[in-house]
């Protein structure tokens, strides 16, 4: 029996654990109901970071609602997978109800929705989130005050038990170089604090300012410690999305195979959602080809995953190296220049998590270079035989058969404020025609 949760038919929903543990009773239906549809092809949908279901239900819900106009002879069937992310409050989702993503109090203040979100998402953690909510709320101005604060954020996301999650920290891992905690807490937090704030003012100059606008307002070091507890809280969700995709989502895949093998998987993930699906083909049973398809919209991981050797480090690879010859079919990456989540904070935190020198010195063409890059903002890099396409063309002639692929999506994914831009800007029939053309549903 399948989910009545959304408006497209036949939908599950495939709910997974912190752990990547599947819950049994939906995975079963799931294994039942494509061959009792007589499904053909298959999308799976991961979301980002999304603070409960319901959001993530209205996400899955809007994108798909074109699919069965753009096809309507094809056999499909649509899975939901909802996993333990989050969201932060004052972060306004493009085209989502005010009850989804209300616009919530300037920052540094931790708003009740997001604390709430953070108690869900790090169990047994109250009293840190009490005493983090409380420095974010008081912003003393003693330099000492942030470096508690910096220890408290450590306590939060940086003691994880040992097990699999500890596994999926990187996207990049070089030869002998051991994958440990990100070093940006290995650095005076009040250094941290004062470079995520001048990048923040960067991010709300007004559009078309000078690059030296943004330095006439005094950057308050409290509101750049409440974007090191956004990106530690993304550093913990990261590592999580890529337990669950190995772990989890690529052995449902390798369970379906088995049970239904005539049935062609779409893989489709935003944001951490495109680092889940990503890790799922890692997480293949060998020997299993039905994922026909993969589509990243925003990807929030390196654009060097997929590739054999760094440019910049012929010591290093990516941790996803050769994973898209597991597809069937075309990896298709979606990326925007307007996410600025992606174009300018995912950089900063990168460098900052993998290279402690220099994080007091502010250079924003620097962090937009190759070396901190990520997959929403510039596509799969480093891979040989990447084609790119502009969204246009990508939707006028038929995609490759197979290798990678990016998509510049800048014409439709533009829209949305700092400190995330246009991130979470893809409920677009067009992106939903690039997955049906990724896959070559008809």
């Amino acid at each position: 029996m399948a989910d009545p949760a959304v408006s497209v038919t036949p939908y599950w929903e495939l709910t997974f654990d912190a752990d990547g543990d599947p819950d049994a009773g939906k995975r079963d239906r799931l294994l039942a109901g494509v061959t009792q549809h007589h499904v053909r092809d298959l999308i799976v949908f991961a979301h980002g970071w999304n603070s409960d279901r319901s959001g993530a239900t209205r996400l899955y819900d809007r994108f798909f609602a074109p699919v069965p106009q753009l096809a309507p002879a094809a056999k499909i069937g649509y899975v939901g997978v909802v996993w333990p992310s989050m969201r932060f409050s004052d972060e306004p989702i493009p085209d989502f109800p005010r009850a989804v993503a209300a616009e919530m109090p300037r920052r540094p203040v931790l708003d009740k929705d997001t604390r709430h979100a953070l108690l869900e998402t790090f169990p047994g953690r109250a009293t840190v989130i009490d005493q983090i909510a409380r420095m974010l709320d008081q912003q003393p101005r003693e330099e000492a005050e942030l470096e508690e604060f910096g220890r408290l954020v450590r306590l939060l996301v940086d003691v994880v038990p040992p097990g699999p999650q500890m596994l999926f920290a990187a996207d990049t891992l070089a030869e002998g170089v051991p994958q440990n905690s990100p070093d940006m807490f290995s650095v005076p937090t009040a250094a941290l604090c004062e470079e995520f704030a001048q990048a923040l003012t960067h991010l709300e100059a007004p559009e078309g300012a000078p690059d030296g606008a943004a330095s006439f307002s005094l950057p308050n070091p409290w509101e750049g410690a409440h974007e090191l507890l956004r990106q530690a809280t993304y550093y913990a969700m990261k590592r999580r999305a890529g337990t669950v995709g190995e772990r989890g989502l690529g052995r449902v895949i390798g369970q379906l195979a088995a049970r239904a093998p005539e049935v062609r998987v779409h893989l489709v993930g935003h944001s951490f959602g495109a680092r889940l699906v990503s890790f799922a083909l890692r997480g293949l049973p060998k020997g299993v080809r039905a994922v026909k398809s993969v589509t990243l919209l925003q990807g929030a991981f390196s654009h060097y995953a997929f590739a054999s050797r760094l440019p910049h480090d012929a010591r290093a690879g990516g941790v996803l190296e050769g994973q898209h010859n597991r597809i069937d079919g075309p990896l298709v990456c979606c990326y925007s220049r307007h996410d600025s989540a992606l174009s300018t904070m995912y950089p900063l935190a990168s460098r900052m998590a993998g290279d402690a020198r220099g994080v007091a010195a502010l250079d924003i063409g620097r962090m937009l270079g190759a070396k901190w890059g990520a997959m929403g903002h510039d596509g799969v890099q480093a891979v040989p035989g990447t084609r790119s396409l502009k969204l246009a063309d990508a939707l006028e002639a038929p995609l490759p058969i197979s290798g990678c692929v990016n998509i510049d999506a800048a014409a439709v994914v533009r829209r949305g404020g700092p400190p995330a831009g246009a991130h979470s800007d893809i409920l677009h029939r067009e992106l939903a025609q690039v997955v049906l053309a990724a896959g070559r549903i008809k």
